[in-house]
């Protein structure tokens, strides 16, 4: 069978819709009809039903839908081990949001490197849409996120919880309000609490979706905003910044997620825990 067609069933299953599923597989939705035809083709049976409401799967659908992972995840597997350097037994591949890259995965590598030297890592950064859809494919062995969604065969469990503060570049209290505020937008969660926090506060002047993005900002120009206190240890120690007084504190957590077929390989679970001990030496607690 050929893999892209495994690989777009799976796309259709995780949009719903064959519009979407060829946008993200950057081809025409014809291609993605014809891809899905020839499958139906080769099991001789449908596995699409298509209405105004969107796309089901039929009975047959769902359940090829846990051999089309399997197939993805095996092919990717074996693609990756064959192109293997001399010296390593297996490669590692692990995605991670921008944010929680910063002291987190990049202290990981090092004690990978020295507890796994067998073992190559590929990382990369992505958000958690597009990690959760490379973790059902096979294409991610481990990825580390915001927000995890629950699927067939993945383990999802809380890595840490970020402490979010407001913080400014000069001394002030809550209720002194800053016109320079900077509101950046940490997700859902965040901005419900936000709102209930500041049911009062104007559109500020400037929004961003990247923390490192405020952060550098207000210090480049002044200004406030709530940012992870890992981001900022270092600058409230050397006075660049300054905790806002009475402001009221946010979490956010992180989540770890890997397939629950490779974490019973002991190289694996040692992967995890040495992601689980970077963790705990960033509590916030």
């Amino acid at each position: 069978m050929n893999i892209d067609l495994a690989r777009t069933f799976l796309e259709i299953v995780e949009t719903g819709n064959f519009n979407k599923a060829a946008e993200r597989l950057d081809v025409t939705q014809s291609t993605v009809s014809m891809r899905i035809k020839a499958l139906e083709d080769e099991l001789g049976r449908p596995l699409f039903v298509r209405s105004k409401a969107g796309t089901e799967l039929t009975a047959a659908g769902m359940q090829f839908r846990r051999y089309a992972t399997s197939l993805v995840r095996v092919w990717e597997q074996a693609r990756q081990e064959i192109a293997l350097p001399p010296g390593f037994k297996t490669v590692l591949n692990v995605g991670g949001q921008f944010s929680l890259w910063d002291r987190l995965l990049v202290q990981w590598i090092p004690w990978m490197r020295t507890a796994l030297p067998d073992v190559a890592l590929r990382a990369e950064v992505g958000l958690s849409e597009g990690m959760m859809r490379q973790l059902t494919e096979g294409l991610l062995d481990i990825g580390v996120m915001y927000s995890p969604v629950s699927r067939p065969g993945l383990h999802i469990e809380k890595l840490l919880e970020e402490r979010l503060i407001m913080v400014s570049t000069r001394r002030r209290g809550v209720a002194d309000w800053d016109d320079n505020y900077v509101f950046v937008d940490w997700g859902p969660e965040f901005r419900q609490g936000h709102g209930q926090a500041f049911p009062d506060l104007k559109t500020p002047a400037v929004s961003v979706g990247l923390g490192a993005l405020g952060l550098q900002h207000i210090l480049s120009y002044g200004g406030t905003g709530y940012f992870p206190m890992r981001a900022v240890r270092s600058y409230l120690a050397s006075g660049r910044l300054f905790e806002v007084a009475d402001a009221p504190e946010f979490r956010r957590p992180a989540w770890l997620v890997y397939s629950q077929d490779e974490s019973a390989a002991d190289w694996f679970s040692t992967a995890l825990d040495g992601l689980r001990y970077v963790a705990s030496l960033e509590s916030e607690d």
